[in-house]
């Protein structure tokens, strides 16, 4: 299927590694032209080598702190100084700190609402402008714990529900110019994953990383974990005219897991 974004400017927000990275590469292999950005320039240089390799479109990059409303301000003007536009936003951002109610901090509250939240706000808000006049499409990516709390993530579990209120507004309020949705990953076979997986071998609950990763998909119908690949794929769906009509959805993509 033919997504027709060649031409288009996406920015993809802490997109140097897993699903991030994964959804610059879809929009970047469907023809836009994709800013890449992150804290680590390392990091960040290697993503863009990755997904270049496989590009249609331009790839750029613009070292970033999310956290820092200069930065995200200085990452907009960038891409539209760079593409001359800009038409789609992909909000993501690294995890929060796991842990239960009971041993986190009003610091870590602060740190996770900042992290989760406020950069998506200061994203949205210094490319509104941008999006309003060309027409353009956000897609927030947050995870299933805003439908269905995870154990051990009260962090994650409630700050990350912002968001998607945050969506849903934006999408009535930025209507009908732009269409904002919300993209809420399960597992997928990201770096993390492997982390958790290499770890929990290291530990000796399991014998093979393949027993580990297939531990992961316990409880996904689909009986495995999803390739980011195949998550890129839809949030370069959402920016595409095929999804005209798809406008505040939360959308799990999680094999099936979520039973809500």
């Amino acid at each position: 299927m033919d997504l027709a974004l060649d031409g288009d400017a996406a920015l993809v927000t802490a997109s140097s590694s897993g699903l991030g990275k994964a959804s610059a590469a879809a929009l970047a292999r469907e023809g836009a032209d994709v800013m890449l950005c992150s804290r680590s320039e390392d990091r960040l240089d290697a993503a863009a080598e990755d997904v270049r390799s496989d590009a249609a479109g331009d790839v750029l990059t613009v070292p970033t702190d999310i956290t820092d409303p200069d930065d995200v301000e200085a990452v907009v003007d960038a891409t539209v100084d760079e593409f001359g536009r800009l038409d789609h936003v992909v909000t993501s951002a690294g995890g929060v700190p796991s842990g239960p109610f009971l041993d986190t901090s009003d610091r870590d509250w602060y740190d996770a609402y900042d992290l989760l939240v406020m950069s998506v706000v200061r994203t949205l808000d210094a490319a509104h402008e941008h999006l309003v006049d060309g027409g353009g499409t956000v897609t927030c990516v947050t995870s299933t714990s805003v439908s269905e709390p995870l154990e051990g993530l009260v962090l994650s579990n409630a700050v990350r529900r912002g968001v998607v209120g945050l969506a849903k507004t934006v999408a009535r309020e930025w209507a009908p110019e732009v269409r904002a949705n919300v993209v809420q990953p399960g597992a997928h076979e990201t770096p993390r994953i492997e982390e958790l997986v290499d770890a929990s071998v290291a530990r000796g609950e399991y014998d093979s990383y393949e027993e580990g990763l297939a531990a992961w998909s316990d409880d996904i119908p689909l009986g495995r974990v999803g390739d980011p690949a195949e998550f890129g794929d839809v949030v370069a769906f959402l920016a595409s005219d095929r999804a005209s009509f798809v406008n505040g959805v939360s959308l799990p993509v999680d094999g099936g897991r979520l039973r809500g």
